[in-house]
């Protein structure tokens, strides 16, 4: 069994920004292993399975594969055997800059250039199956949100995929509640009118909150000021 730490604590810790939050990616193990070592289930309902140390209370999840069959972020089948390399759960992630994993002896695990994205202050997809998941919309809208003062724009490529979803019937499946959570957290962060803004800028906004699109106006082209593309 291999331990590996995983997503915005890699990504942060090499932007030396502080964080709070750790999140592990358990591979060479099943989710009978985990009970026998004590860790408890976050949520038996889960998409996917992931456990809690009662010990330090951070969440372990089991590295998986995902095969996109159905509508919405839980339109997927999850495959979470122990054979499934680091690698492979890196690949689903939806930002390079998020598909960065770290060893128990430090080493990084960097497959998609995550690292070089950092350095170039790119929000960049990992790969085409970016588009399967509209919550990536709303995720990728958050990190602007967040990583935009320090100079973070999307990339060409990214926001191309973004209009694409935009206009597909996979944005309806968006709960009200999950919308809710990402805009939450986006007013947290210390550019939060970049969520609107880069949703406005794809053709999100329209649909996810017509309203307040209506209210924002058309903002031409996809580059701006503070979140300019490449």
């Amino acid at each position: 069994m291999n331990i590996y730490l995983v997503g915005g604590a890699v990504r942060d810790q090499l932007l030396d920004i502080p964080f709070k939050d750790k999140d592990w990616v358990v591979t060479g193990a099943t989710t009978a292993e985990m009970l026998e070592k004590g860790y408890i289930y976050a949520d038996k309902d889960a998409l996917f399975p992931v456990f809690i140390d009662p010990k330090t209370n951070q969440e372990y999840a089991l590295a998986r594969r995902e095969i996109k069959q159905g509508a919405g972020y839980r339109g997927f089948k999850i495959e979470t055997t122990a054979d499934i390399r680091i690698e492979e759960d890196l690949i689903r992630r939806d930002l390079t800059i998020n598909a960065i994993a770290q060893d128990s002896k430090g080493h990084l695990i960097d497959p998609f250039k995550g690292q070089d994205d950092l350095n170039e202050g790119l929000l960049r997809h990992v790969s085409p199956a970016f588009v399967e998941d509209p919550v990536r919309l709303l995720r990728i809208a958050r990190f602007a949100a967040k990583l935009g003062c320090w100079g973070f724009r999307i990339a060409h490529g990214t926001h191309g995929l973004m209009k694409k979803m935009a206009k597909q019937a996979e944005l309806d499946a968006l709960q009200p509640a999950r919308i809710w959570q990402e805009m939450k957290k986006s007013l947290n962060e210390p550019q939060p009118w970049l969520f609107f803004q880069v949703l406005q800028q794809c053709g999100a906004l329209e649909k996810i909150l017509p309203h307040l699109s209506a209210s924002i106006g058309e903002i031409n082209g996809h580059g701006t000021k503070n979140l300019p593309s490449k």
